[in-house]
């Protein structure tokens, strides 16, 4: 399997480094061919070649198996015009990685929760509120005048059907329960127009229950009630939010993995920010890219047919389970001492365990 790594900027090539340490361990303990390939984007490639993400960086994503990108600092980013494209958003776009998969599960001792937390929220990626990205030229963002600015949402039937079949297909896997959450009492043409996709893909499911909830109760449930959800199906924004509210409930956003995912690419990335204010520091907690980046090997695993590869992700998200189960094998973020390094070091020693333990 050959991977791209992206780094990124702030924390992101501390803990890519991190994750591709625990890939390489999974790869020497199963046998799993890998090869690594890294490229620079962000900041360092705005030095080296004028642009934050270089056409040959695009060029090669759809040559490869997988992408692992570390986090960006886009808001500190040049115009465009001038070399500051937005690497996570440019990605979606261009290879139509449609939907945003974040599984959010509740961890022992972290998760702030008094009843379990265990879903997986499904955002659609590539249009929506965010204006950056639902446009073929141009932004969705613009200033009649100095004291006036229109932002325009953008939903199409085609994006609306594509992320609720994911949803549909996901879970079908699990509980059989997909939450489609919207606003149409209020924004009623576009959320209305994501619900009637959402109501044509549910026929073709009827061994899955289709509930509908607008996103104000939704957030709400997520706290008083969150053993209701399974998979939630939402459009960007609102997924964004949901997701990371979500995931500070069940313990913290550092600990949840992310996948973008179309029809033939798929690309890992944390849930977090770059968090430049720790960078270089060594404290940065790397746990929601090596889950992410376990989660790519179990999407391309599964599409290609390669029970390795969803092993070497299973394998991977237990020995992060076993890690964080142990408030002395924690980052300091959430309570524990470790660093980056000694953090990645723990996994790969639970990794080593695991293997033991089933031989």
């Amino acid at each position: 399997m050959k991977i791209l790594v992206l780094p990124g900027d702030g924390i992101g090539p501390e803990i890519t480094d991190a994750t591709c340490q625990v890939l390489r361990a999974a790869e020497a303990a199963l046998g799993v061919g890998m090869e690594f390939e890294t490229r620079d984007i962000g900041h360092a490639g705005l030095a080296s070649s004028g642009t934050t993400l270089p056409g040959d960086v695009l060029d090669r994503v759809p040559e490869v198996d997988g992408v692992l990108l570390g986090p960006v600092s886009h808001y500190d980013y040049p115009p465009r015009a001038e070399g500051g494209i937005n690497p996570s958003a440019e990605l979606r776009t261009v290879f139509s990685l449609y939907a945003n998969i974040r599984p959010c599960r509740s961890r022992p001792d972290l998760s702030i929760l008094r009843k379990p937390m265990d879903l997986v929220l499904v955002r659609e990626n590539t249009e929506g509120f965010y204006s950056d990205r639902n446009m073929y030229a141009g932004t969705g963002e613009f200033m009649p005048d100095p004291d006036l600015a229109l932002s325009i949402r953008k939903v199409s039937a085609k994006a609306c059907e594509r992320v609720a079949r994911t949803a549909f297909e996901l879970a079908r896997g699990r509980r059989r329960k997909v939450t489609a959450v919207h606003k149409a009492n209020v924004v009623k043409l576009s959320d209305g127009l994501f619900l009637r996709e959402v109501r044509k893909v549910a026929a073709g499911f009827p061994d899955v229950e289709l509930e509908e909830l607008i996103v104000d109760a939704a957030a709400a449930l997520l706290i008083r009630d969150p053993e209701r959800f399974d998979v939630v199906v939402t459009t960007n924004m609102f997924g964004d939010i949901l997701s990371d509210e979500a995931s500070e409930l069940s313990g913290s956003l550092g600990l949840g993995g992310s996948i973008n995912a179309g029809d033939t690419i798929c690309v890992a990335q944390a849930q977090h920010g770059s968090a430049p204010d720790i960078a270089g520091r060594g404290v940065a907690n790397p746990t929601s890219l090596i889950l992410s980046a376990a989660m790519l090997l179990d999407w391309r695993g599964h599409r290609d047919g390669n029970p390795a590869l969803v092993e070497a992700g299973a394998l991977i998200s237990g020995a992060v389970d076993a890690t964080l189960d142990d408030p002395a094998t924690r980052t300091r973020d959430i309570g524990g001492a470790l660093g980056t390094a000694a953090f990645a070091d723990a996994v790969i020693a639970h990794l080593a365990k695991i293997r033991e333990n089933a031989a």
